[in-house]
């Protein structure tokens, strides 16, 4: 049985054990309130129900009270005892006391049912309760058991992981460490090889050495003698390349200057020509255009010029001030 079905158990005893007492209360106030009523002064008729719903009332307390110390497990010592057996033979005591007085056998058997059954049921429910109290703890002890061992289980399959982690760690570094000094140790060895071959290469390099030396001293003399009569040369090679560079930069300097007197010269003849009668071909009229925007010359003037629109014109100046910059950088 799990705790699911305990706790429905108990709260099947609950229910049970409520209904009784409520059922066992009613029939009680019914039956002992006409037996008040009779042994009661007319005036204080109305009080005649007190008295079985505070018997009642204590019935309740003791129920009550006895299933929450039994679900904590505690015990409330004699006197809840004593008031338990006191208010059932109290109710028991009024339910037959009507019919006792009248020597009526079945009535006296009639209402100690309900009694009887009301004190019956507090001390089996009473009973029930403990076994269900020690049963949840007994269930809960069981649970904190088996999770005890599962986390023990847990904690020795996560120790045995790291164990075994940490073997591996221990043998892949044992590993690296062996693999390292196999390296280190072909290293020493390819070093020393090593070694010993520049020794040799570098007695072979000086003995060569030692003979090239003689060799370049033998041609470092016939160099000299060469260097000697090719500075002769140069110097007069150079004499003439300077006399050659100095005529030819006359020559472009002069024609430099023929060339910018015969632009100047078309310049002007283009501007001098006065408004165009018929629109000039576009070949033409960028050649017109491109003298007005040089000579500065305004725009509506230059479109006069070559008989073509302000707009069209005005595109070509443009074009010539984006042109400008690269042409001055073409030009330094």
């Amino acid at each position: 049985m799990n705790g699911v079905q305990i706790r429905s158990a108990e709260r099947a005893l609950s229910v049970g054990t409520w209904l009784i007492v409520c059922g066992a209360m009613l029939y009680s106030v019914l039956t002992v309130t006409p037996l008040m009523r009779a042994h009661t002064a007319d005036e204080w008729d109305w009080t005649a129900p007190i008295l079985p719903i505070v018997v009642d009332a204590a019935v309740v307390i003791v129920v009550r009270l006895d299933s929450v110390l039994a679900r904590l497990g505690g015990h409330g010592g004699r006197w809840p005892v004593v008031l338990r057996w006191m208010t059932g033979g109290m109710t028991l005591a009024l339910n037959v006391a009507d019919s006792a007085l009248k020597k009526d056998l079945v009535g006296v058997a009639v209402h100690a049912v309900a009694p009887l059954l009301l004190i019956v049921t507090a001390e089996t429910g009473l009973a029930y309760r403990w076994a269900i109290t020690n049963a949840l703890t007994a269930l809960k002890e069981r649970e904190r058991a088996e999770r005890a061992e599962r986390e023990k289980a847990d904690a020795e399959r996560a120790d045995a992981a790291e164990k075994r982690v940490r073997e591996k760690r221990e043998f892949e570094a044992r590993m690296a460490r062996e693999q390292r000094e196999h390296e280190a140790s072909l290293a020493r060895e390819q070093a020393d090889r090593e070694e010993r071959a520049r020794r040799e290469e570098h007695e072979r390099i000086a003995a060569a050495e030692r003979v090239e030396r003689a060799e370049r001293e033998r041609v470092e003399r016939e160099r000299e003698q060469q260097q000697v009569e090719r500075e002769r040369r140069e110097r007069e090679d150079a004499a003439r390349a300077e006399k050659a560079r100095r005529e030819r930069e006359e020559r472009d300097r002069r024609e430099q200057r023929e060339q910018a007197a015969r632009v100047e010269r078309e310049r002007a003849a283009l501007l001098s020509a006065g408004p165009a009668s018929v629109k000039q071909s576009e070949d033409q009229a960028r050649k017109t255009v491109a003298a007005a925007y040089a000579s500065g010359v305004p725009v509506r003037q230059a479109a006069e010029l070559c008989g073509w629109s302000v707009g069209w014109v005005s595109t070509r100046y443009q074009e010539l001030r984006d042109h400008a910059p690269a042409l001055e950088g073409a030009a330094q």
